[in-house]
């Protein structure tokens, strides 16, 4: 190759982030454990040694996407333990979430159906269980600060909303007759109205 001439990794057409797309949608459509790497060659329309130029492996395609995932709730987590206690950090917190599960909807499908079969899909529940338990401390100080109900236990209230806004990842089709943000506002206004100290 002549020296002044920049080097190109990958295969024209694709990159990494749109073999990690179609990988996610055929995992989500046979099961990651069924989909070999033939038939992400196939739904990509390359030769299985192409893809190889873009990620190393089955296994890395699935880290990339659960952490493109898990990275955007932790985010959120992030936030909400940043403000001050308070309802309204509950609810900006479940908010974030549910823009994360409709803009990653299939990698957070995919995430909620982990077997935890590989390090990397324990690491990847674990890294969920921590967003779950964080919720959970943010919920608890909204309780302390007289905000939101206190006869509601932390863990178990976060677990209940957590499996509301999950639900979306099911139904939610995207440019559908709701927005994100409509959609988002029904899902925390639901939630809300059932978990805010009555006066």
């Amino acid at each position: 190759m002549n020296a002044s001439q920049p080097s190109r990794r990958g295969r024209p057409g694709h990159s990494q982030s749109s073999v990690v797309a179609v990988a996610v949608e055929t995992f989500n459509r046979h099961g990651y454990e069924a989909t070999s790497m033939g038939m992400l060659a196939d739904a990509l329309g390359v030769s299985k040694s192409a893809i190889y130029h873009h990620v190393p492996s089955k296994l890395e395609i699935l880290r990339l996407a659960l952490d493109d995932a898990l990275s955007a709730l932790e985010t959120a987590a992030d936030d909400a333990e940043a403000a001050p206690p308070s309802a309204a950090s509950v609810a900006d917190l479940m908010r974030a979430t549910v823009r994360v599960l409709i803009e990653k909807q299939s990698e957070v499908r995919l995430l909620l159906r982990l077997r935890g079969n590989s390090d990397v899909e324990r690491e990847a529940i674990e890294r969920r269980r921590a967003v779950d338990r964080r919720t959970a401390a943010v919920i608890e100080a909204a309780q302390a600060a007289g905000e939101l109900r206190g006869d509601l236990e932390p863990r178990e209230l976060a677990r209940l909303m957590f499996g509301t806004v999950n639900s979306v990842v099911e139904w939610h089709r995207p440019g559908g007759r709701q927005s994100s943000e409509e959609v988002a506002e029904t899902v925390v206004s639901l939630l809300m109205d059932g978990a805010r100290q009555r006066a």
